[in-house]
C-alpha cells in the first residue's frame, strides 16, 4: 500500500491482527509498518496515516540525516554506541572493562562479534535446513567488505562477522538465502520464489542491509 506525504510517495507495510487500535511505526531502515485490526479499510488506513505525516516525514528526514558518512568510532569513554543485534550497547556491555588502547579494544570487538555470530548461526541455521532440506559442507565466520554471505559451489557458507551488529530476523534472511543457494546457485525466479516461501517478508530484511549496512562497522 501507497501514499503520498507531501512530495514524497512512501511504501506501507501492513499488518492485520486481532488488536483494537491501529499504530503506525517508522524504524531506522525507513520501513513503516501500520497493525491494523482486521476488517481495517484501505480508506481508514490511509487517513490514519495522513494525519501522522508530518511525524512520518520528521523521522524518515532523521534517519536520512544519520545515514550520512559514518565518522570513526571512539573506543574511549562510554559515550559512543555499539550495535549488537539490532541494539545499542556501550563498549564495556559487550566486551567488558579493559585497559587497552584504541586497537586493541576494536580487536576485541571484533572477535567478540566474530564469535557471538558463530554461535547465532549454529543455533539459528538448524530449523532452516531442516525446512529446505538442505546441509552445508561447512558454515565459517569471516570479514568481508562486501558480501553478507555466501555460498561456494562445493556447499560450503560464509557469513560476514558484521551481521552480529543486525537483528536477528536481519541474520536469519541472510542465513535462508546462503541455504537456498545449496538449491539454486544463481539468483533465477526460483530462487526467490523458494527464499520467499520461508520468509515472505524478506525485501525488508534485505532493505534494512542496504540502508544500515555502512554503519554496522567498527
Amino acid at each position: 500500500m501507497q501514499i503520498q506525504l507531501e512530495d514524497q510517495m512512501v511504501t506501507l507495510h501492513v499488518q492485520y491482527a486481532k488488536r483494537k487500535k491501529l499504530s503506525v511505526t517508522v524504524d531506522g531502515s525507513d520501513l513503516i509498518t501500520v497493525k491494523a485490526p482486521k476488517g481495517t479499510s484501505e480508506e481508514a488506513i490511509l487517513g490514519a496515516v495522513a494525519s501522522l505525516g508530518p511525524k512520518i516525514l520528521e523521522k524518515l528526514r532523521s534517519n536520512a540525516a544519520a545515514r550520512q558518512v559514518p565518522r570513526v568510532k571512539a573506543y574511549e569513554g562510554d559515550e559512543e554506541a555499539f550495535l549488537y543485534l539490532g541494539k545499542e550497547y556501550a563498549l564495556h556491555e559487550l566486551i567488558g572493562d579493559r585497559q587497552a588502547d584504541a586497537e586493541e579494544l576494536k580487536l576485541a570487538l571484533k572477535k567478540f562479534y566474530t564469535a557471538s555470530l558463530k554461535k547465532i548461526i549454529a543455533e539459528r541455521i538448524k530449523p532452516y535446513q531442516t525446512q529446505l532440506r538442505v546441509k552445508p559442507k561447512s558454515v565459517e565466520i569471516v570479514e568481508s567488505r562486501t558480501k553478507w554471505g555466501s555460498c561456494s559451489f562445493d556447499g560450503k557458507l560464509t557469513f560476514n562477522y558484521r551481521l552480529a551488529m543486525a537483528p536477528p530476523e536481519v541474520i536469519d534472511y541472510v542465513i535462508i538465502h546462503e541455504l537456498c543457494h545449496l538449491l539454486h546457485m544463481n539468483h533465477d525466479r526460483s530462487f526467490w520464489r523458494r527464499l520467499g516461501s520461508i520468509m515472505p517478508d524478506y525485501k525488508e530484511k534485505e532493505a534494512y542491509l542496504a540502508r544500515q549496512g555502512q554503519f554496522m562497522t567498527l
